[in-house]
């Protein structure tokens, strides 16, 4: 539903932080991320504005090990944020193979997947910073042995984590989430070969809020 949604328009860094001050619970926060609607790289110089702010010790003084900004890979802006950042990476992957990634993510066609590895391969994530990959899981798509299989060949030699998200039905879509046991299969295969996994506990569902679901609505 959120990828539908069109683009509106680009947050000003203020408008980025007033998301963060309008939480009643802001001092009970532990972790930020820049992720949900919209590609925090292609807004990067609000984006970077509004890193400084959260982890400056005149400002806010975040950890950057407890915020994590996410692409779907576009690779100048990747350079640019990690040039300039020591903040956590979250890169969408959904696939490891380039065709079927196509279809799923229209980016593949100017940032395929193995050029962003190639790219991430150039830093240093075994120390402050981390790299992590998401993963939405659609049943019989990209939940099989052999997914999981080209997925260990590809990571490898990057330190980094993998991170599987149920699919969260979305109207007129006919795509059904992976059950649990094809999900913990995946993430035992890939832990046991040197890539930590881990199933994301899905919240929000209850008011249209997980992962996907987010979306706004117009009234005459």
């Amino acid at each position: 539903m959120t990828g539908k949604q069109g683009f509106g328009a680009q947050l000003t860094t203020q408008e980025i932080l007033n998301q963060y001050y309008s939480i009643p619970e802001s001092v009970q926060l532990t972790n930020i991320v820049f992720m949900g609607m919209g590609e925090p790289l292609d807004n990067l110089d609000n984006v970077l504005k509004t890193l400084e702010i959260l982890t400056a010790d005149y400002a806010l003084g975040w950890s950057p090990k407890r915020i994590t900004v996410s692409t779907i890979g576009l690779i100048p802006g990747m350079k640019r944020f990690l040039g300039n950042s020591n903040c956590h990476l979250a890169v969408s992957m959904h696939s490891p193979f380039e065709e079927e990634r196509l279809k799923l993510m229209p980016v593949q066609k100017a940032y395929s997947i193995l050029k962003v590895l190639e790219e991430l391969k150039n830093y240093d994530f075994s120390k402050q910073r981390r790299v992590s990959f998401e993963y939405i899981m659609f049943n019989g798509l990209n939940d099989t042995p052999l997914h999981a299989r080209e997925m260990a060949k590809l990571l490898k030699g990057i330190d980094c984590r993998v991170n599987l998200i149920r699919y969260h039905a979305i109207p007129g879509i006919d795509l059904k989430t992976s059950d649990e046991k094809r999900m913990t299969a995946f993430r035992d295969y890939l832990t046991n070969n040197g890539v930590m996994t881990t199933i994301r506990k899905s919240r929000g569902e209850d008011i249209f809020a997980a992962c996907g679901m987010l979306s706004s609505s117009k009234h005459a």
